[in-house]
């Protein structure tokens, strides 16, 4: 396979290896191959549970290695992963009690009391998130996975900051009450890639 105008005989892996090994790959695509790009950056919020191929790369991928080719839209083209910045990740778990089901003051009653139990050895974090939660946690007992700073509601991420392994602590937001378990954490990860799709 070869691009329009660029050497007949260069295979699609040619050209990949090419891009790759160039010191200005953006440039390399405008310049030598004569196609169009696009950079993009790609905030990662999961280190597990992607919401697209771009997720997935951008976290899993080698930095200066192109993929590909994908197709969206009818439209083909490769991905290079240009730079990486690191983000701080926490593993945490929750549990949701919704505020327009329960009032206030009966929700932060049943979070004090579910608090309560896993820090008197009662119950389990895990066992309470299937009983209490209404949100998708009840499924996964209430593990969200590694989730990165910055990327959900401020009130938990504020309080993410000042947390350790092992802390529980409640949280409002417009939604409701979000009992959450640091499970593990912090870790340093890949938070952020610079990537470029080249229009074939």
């Amino acid at each position: 396979m070869s691009l329009n105008g660029y050497s007949q005989t260069k295979t699609m892996a040619d050209i990949k290896k090419d891009i790759e090994n160039s010191t200005n790959s953006p440039l390399y695509v405008k310049d030598i191959l004569k196609k169009k790009f696009k950079l993009d950056t790609v905030v990662v919020t999961r280190t597990s549970h992607f919401n697209s191929l771009a997720d997935s790369l951008a976290y899993l991928g080698t930095l200066k290695k192109v993929y590909g080719p994908f197709t969206m839209g009818g439209r083909k083209f490769l991905v290079q992963i240009l730079a990486r910045l690191p983000n701080t990740f926490y593993r945490i778990s929750q549990i949701f009690i919704d505020s327009s089901v329960f009032r206030y003051r009966i929700a932060d009653s049943m979070g004090h009391a579910i608090i309560a139990k896993v820090k008197n050895h009662q119950d389990s974090f895990e066992h309470l998130a299937q009983t209490y939660s209404m949100g998708g946690e009840s499924v996964t007992k209430g593990d969200l996975g590694w989730v990165a700073r910055g990327s959900i509601i401020p009130a938990v991420d504020r309080q993410l900051a000042k947390s350790k392994k092992g802390d529980i602590f409640m949280c409002w937001s417009s939604n409701g009450l979000h009992i959450i378990e640091v499970t593990d954490g912090p870790k340093e990860d890949n938070g952020v890639a610079l990537m470029m799709q080249i229009y074939l």
